[in-house]
């Protein structure tokens, strides 16, 4: 293909995707009102812990209830429903580029792309942001002032958690990626994994609205665990690459070890120690 025709595939493929975006958006769209209760739950519950009546955020322009429900929401909602066909999308466009043995990733490429950006952006609905959102309404509590959340600002800050930290689960498939095309490899990343753990931390310490030590490691935790997710993805792929077969035998049996000493401590707790289930974090109190 000659450069003109490589833009013009790409004008497709960016056509298709916002047409899938598109008409995620209109579905969306018909969910808006409840899509708005699930999404301003967490203001609810912090407001409430935190002793604020009513817990209720603050409409402080006309439109800004609209805007938000309306149009900036379902485009949200859109984006997470529609991510599996953008990202196939994506695939479609650079497939031709790589070897035939290579595009058969294209399933396991968009389920797992998808799949982890779902999952990141259910983690900071459930985990991060409500940590953090507690946090920041609770720092002037003590010192005489009255939190007053509009819809516009608590939904800005959501749509930037949510999103970033999304895109931050995004990164098992970045590495898996760059070892697909031979950029790097296990050997290398390993090797240079505590400089990668050093700019998770920076990272995380950026993206953080809180300055405390515990919200940064909700986030920096995860990151470094899906770091050196990439990383056992990249060794699979290298071993295919060589044509060798990864001992699964014997993993799943350290996993089964694993999970079996982690279910005996967790009866013991339960049994001996007066520690009982509760169905929010940390799940095990006494």
């Amino acid at each position: 293909m000659s450069f003109l025709e490589h833009l013009e595939e790409l004008r497709k493929r960016i056509i298709k995707a916002l047409l899938g975006v598109g008409i995620a958006f209109l579905l969306s769209l018909t969910f808006a009102n409840y899509l708005w209760i699930l999404v301003s739950e967490p203001a609810t519950a912090a407001l409430t812990q935190l002793g604020v009546t009513p817990p209720k955020l603050a409409q402080i322009t006309p439109m800004e209830v609209f805007t938000t429900v309306w149009v900036k929401l379902p485009m949200l909602s859109a984006v997470f429903v529609a991510s599996p066909w953008v990202l196939y999308q994506v695939w479609a466009f650079i497939a031709p580029g790589l070897y035939r043995r290579e595009r058969r990733w294209a399933g396991p490429f968009v389920l797992a792309s998808a799949g982890l950006f779902i999952l990141g952006g259910l983690f900071a609905y459930y985990v991060a942001f409500r940590f953090g959102l507690v946090f920041l309404l609770g720092i002037g509590r003590d010192i005489n002032i009255q939190p007053l959340v509009s819809v516009t600002e608590y939904f800005d800050l959501f749509v930037n958690v949510t999103l970033g930290i999304g895109l931050v689960f995004e990164l098992p498939v970045l590495i898996f990626f760059l070892t697909l095309l031979r950029v790097a490899s296990p050997r290398f990343l390993i090797r240079n994994s505590r400089y990668a753990i050093l700019a998770i931390v920076v990272l995380a310490a950026v993206i953080t609205p809180t300055p405390d030590v515990f919200n940064l490691m909700i986030f920096a935790v995860p990151m470094v665990l899906l770091y050196f997710l990439g990383i056992f993805a990249s060794y699979l792929l290298v071993l295919h690459r060589e044509q060798q077969k990864f001992p699964w035998g014997l993993v799943l049996l350290i996993l089964a070890c694993v999970l079996a000493i982690t279910a005996a401590s967790i009866w013991l707790a339960l049994t001996r120690f007066g520690y009982h289930l509760v169905p929010h974090w940390p799940f095990l109190i006494r």
